[in-house]
């Protein structure tokens, strides 16, 4: 909730809550927003214990819809998967792009990296 894929990520939850409870919807957005800025602030807090208590919470909420709509179980799975990291990177989770012109270097990681020059 913390992450860039936050609006993606509310938009699925909202979408999937949509479809099996619509009056349910407008509070749900809500309370994800609410959450994200209880996460953010306990994360600038350094507070670990919150930020397990709000997954938690949420984990309970989609368990809950998960037992009673069992047919969204598809559609966030979906969810899911398009907002791995995997996804988007082919399974190794780092992604890079770079462009030199010139003289100019590029030096990439997925981790540590040393470059000695003379």
């Amino acid at each position: 909730m913390a992450t860039d894929a936050w609006q993606r990520t509310r938009e699925g939850v909202v979408a999937i809550w949509r479809k099996v409870a619509p009056e349910r919807a407008g509070s749900v957005a809500g309370e994800l927003d609410q959450t994200r800025e209880d996460l953010l602030t306990a994360r600038s807090s350094d507070d670990p214990q919150t930020e397990s208590e709000l997954r938690a919470e949420w984990h309970g909420r989609v368990r809950r819809l998960l037992l009673t709509e069992p047919s969204v179980a598809e559609e966030l799975r979906v969810l899911l998967d398009e907002l791995s990291p995997q996804s988007t990177t082919g399974g190794n989770g780092v992604q890079m792009h770079a462009h030199a012109t010139g003289n100019g270097r590029v030096y990439q990681a997925g981790r540590d990296q040393h470059v000695q020059e003379s």
